[in-house]
């Protein structure tokens, strides 16, 4: 069956949708491959999102969607659920190509499927841009076969049936359940009819604000965590860890006395640490921190926070002043900080002589596959790796040390683990995005910009997940490689949506041991703030209004529209001490605008008291969802901008909990926060969402501080200084 589209733009992937043999109608999805590779050209220019779709393109047809007899749709969803909501959207694409209930389609997280390469890594903000087509072709050829069904079943064309609320009808009244259709739809008796989507007129869910499908499962408790799993015979299993970042283990002084513990099983070193398997967790704490390990340098044991900064201010220099025009420069240093999930990094795993089964929260469950099989020394094939729903990620799941960490000791001890990291390590061990630098200038003459430099350095990030599958995450383990990488996802990345004559970009990165990661973006979370807290200082050098300086350089009517939504209070009057500030920021085909009313009453405790943010992601799938994520975003800013960030000292964070982090809390948010989802025009595909909402907010609220104060920061978070007693290594 294939695809009559509706308006595609640029995109022209055509999909076939064949039966696969089940009782039940189970219906897949394939590309149409002949001239495939002239048909999808990338966008001029591509972002990293383009590039990641069309390398997903040869295996977007490895999707399944099954009809049951009792009516609901069970469709299996290669992506990782880590909070966003990515099972909603999914469910509202089927339910309305299929012509049902949203409560009858269950979304189910598919394990790793070496096959799908490149196609089941959940990040650059491309899971509902790559599957948009694809899933709904799958619904809709599920809904013409039952209705196919249904005219066999009358007697009649099948162009007299219609569909509508998971039943099939007939204009004089007659109607059945697709269930009781399901077996007849999955025979293949009849020549196909061509496949058409529904038009974007007759949509009725997408579009639509829709509330979580897992939400009453959220917050009753019922929803699944890894560790709920029932897995026969797992026990508890904690990791004792160096006292800095990527320490070894020398010796343990007294493994025989903690296996002597009350509930204790045994005590194994891994590359890691040194793990304590007991009954209980409790046990299994109080084990670990009982032992006696006798520890081995780390690469990083003499890292302070202004050592950290020193390097990276020295990997970059802003050069001699130019010789024709007048210039601004800035200089901006962003703190590492922590990705902080609720649920702790964690894993469960069964390793037996021939075989390993590992479930686990995973964003790239190839390379985790891969790199778990590689850990215990077993070929590929002979490890299932599950993916299961996270309690929050923000990029932390792109990394699988929990389940290469609970295969290990799961094959060391001959039993199955539930293996958990404790908030500390997790805050000290875990991921981080990396510390940057970032020096820019602004060349101007006569009111014009004749150009615009940004020099960002960062701490190495890495990148050895590669683009989700075993090949390049292999790959780019090897330093060079790695480091292209990181340079492509910058340069697809960081770009400024300006006209501010010859603009230049470019990524420095220092060689450090960290636990990197991207954190909500790979690189636009710092590069494009610092970027647009510059702005704002181009224009007071230019005697310019923020709002309007940005208006005059943006180069689409659509990047005007939001900026004129967000920006409709802007310049209202505001208390003393108060002050609004602005930012733009656009990446994954989507584009959103910030503004803030900020509180510096006190320099020291600002509060951002009113923000509104308008947002144009293309077509909206959810627009409730939108909304969330760039709350989500906001709150995000609030606390990396005015709180929130790791100190290092002797190599390692001195954080180790949300009270020490300074995340932020009820208390700072806004008392008023509006969203505005633009709607992207009749011809819009998705644009990408998750990592688009971080970069605005955050130069918005550091621009209005400054507006504020008459200060601009050039140290994030503003409040650098921590009062704490931190935990004992």
């Amino acid at each position: 069956m294939t695809e009559n589209a509706e308006h595609t733009g640029v995109d022209r992937r055509r999909f076939l949708a064949f039966l696969v043999a089940a009782p039940t109608l189970t219906v897949a999805v394939q590309l149409d491959t002949p001239g495939t590779a002239a048909a999808v050209p990338l966008p001029e220019p591509p972002d990293l999102g383009d590039v990641l779709n069309l390398a997903a393109l040869p295996t977007s047809h490895l999707l399944t969607l099954k009809v049951a007899e009792d009516g609901t749709v069970d469709f299996w969803l290669p992506r990782a659920e880590v909070g966003q909501g990515l099972t909603t959207a999914v469910a509202m694409l089927v339910a309305e190509e299929l012509d049902t209930a949203l409560d009858t389609v269950r979304v189910h997280l598919d394990k790793a499927r070496p096959e799908l390469l490149f196609n089941q890594l959940t990040g650059s903000s491309n899971s509902i841009r790559s599957l948009y087509r694809p899933v709904r072709t799958a619904a809709a050829a599920a809904r013409q076969r039952l209705a196919w069904a249904a005219a066999l079943r009358w007697g009649t064309e099948q162009a007299q049936v219609t569909t509508r609320d998971g039943r099939a009808f007939l204009a004089d009244g007659r109607s059945v359940a697709y269930g009781e259709l399901a077996r007849e739809a999955s025979t293949d008796r009849s020549a196909e009819q061509p496949l058409a989507l529904k038009p974007r007129a007759e949509h009725r869910l997408i579009g639509s604000p829709t509330s979580r499908i897992d939400a009453r499962a959220l917050v009753t408790g019922r929803q699944q965590y890894t560790l709920d799993l029932d897995i026969p015979g797992a026990k508890p299993a904690m990791v004792r860890r160096p006292p800095t970042i990527r320490g070894s283990v020398r010796r343990v002084r007294n493994a025989t006395a903690v296996e002597a513990m009350p509930g204790v099983l045994a005590v194994t070193a891994i590359p890691t640490g040194v793990a304590v398997v007991a009954e209980t967790f409790g046990q299994a704490l109080a084990g670990k921190e009982a032992l006696d390990v006798e520890w081995g340098p780390g690469p990083v044991d003499e890292l302070s926070d202004d050592s950290l900064r020193a390097k990276l201010r020295g990997a970059v220099a802003q050069g001699l002043p130019p010789l024709l025009g007048r210039y601004v420069d800035a200089e901006f240093d962003f703190a590492p900080v922590s990705h902080a999930p609720l649920e702790t990094n964690c894993a469960v795993a069964d390793v037996r002589a021939a075989r390993a089964t590992v479930w686990a929260p995973a964003q790239s469950p190839i390379a985790a596959r891969k790199a778990v099989a590689d850990a215990i020394g077993l070929p590929d094939a002979l490890v299932d790796f599950h993916v299961v729903q996270a309690g929050g990620s923000f990029g932390r799941r792109l990394f699988h040390d929990a389940a290469i960490e609970a295969a290990q000791v799961s094959k060391a001890v001959r039993r199955p683990v539930r293996l958990m990291w404790s908030r500390i390590d997790d805050m000290r061990h875990g991921r981080m995005r990396p510390p940057t630098h970032h020096k820019l200038r602004a060349v101007h003459a006569g009111g014009a910009l004749l150009s615009f430099r940004h020099r960002m350095a960062s701490v190495a990030m890495d990148v050895r997940h590669g683009f989700g599958d075993a090949i390049t995450a292999g790959l780019t383990g090897l330093p060079l490689v790695g480091e292209t990488t990181a340079q492509a996802m910058f340069a697809l990345s960081v770009r400024s949506p300006y006209d501010m004559g010859a603009t230049r970009q470019t990524l420095t990165e220092v060689p450090l041991k960290l636990h990197t990661g991207s954190w909500r973006s790979v690189f636009s979370g710092t590069g494009r703030a610092a970027e647009e807290m510059f702005v704002d200082e181009i224009a007071e050098r230019l005697g310019q209004d923020p709002v309007a300086f940005r208006r005059a350089r943006l180069r689409t009517a659509a990047q005007r529209a939001v900026l004129d939504k967000a920006a409709a209070g802007w310049g209202r009057e505001l208390p003393d001490g108060w002050a609004q500030g602005v930012a733009f920021h656009e990446e994954y085909r989507s584009r959103t605008a910030c503004v803030v009313d900020l509180d510096a009453t006190d320099p020291k405790a600002p509060r951002v008291m009113r923000a509104v943010i308008a947002v144009d992601a293309g077509r909206a799938v959810n627009p409730r969802g939108i909304e969330a994520q760039m709350l989500g975003g906001l709150t995000d800013a609030i606390a990396t901008t005015l709180r929130a960030g790791l100190h290092f000292d002797k190599g390692l964070p001195l954080e180790g909990s949300y009270s020490q982090f300074h995340y932020a809390r009820q208390r700072n948010s806004p008392n008023e926060a509006k969203v505005h989802v633009l709607d992207g025009g009749p011809d819009a595909e998705p644009g990408g969402i998750g990592e688009l909402g971080v970069p605005a907010p955050v130069a918005a609220i550091a621009n209005a501080y400054a507006r504020a104060t008459g200060r601009r920061p050039r140290s994030f978070p503003v409040d650098s200084s921590i009062d704490f007693e931190p935990f004992p290594r």
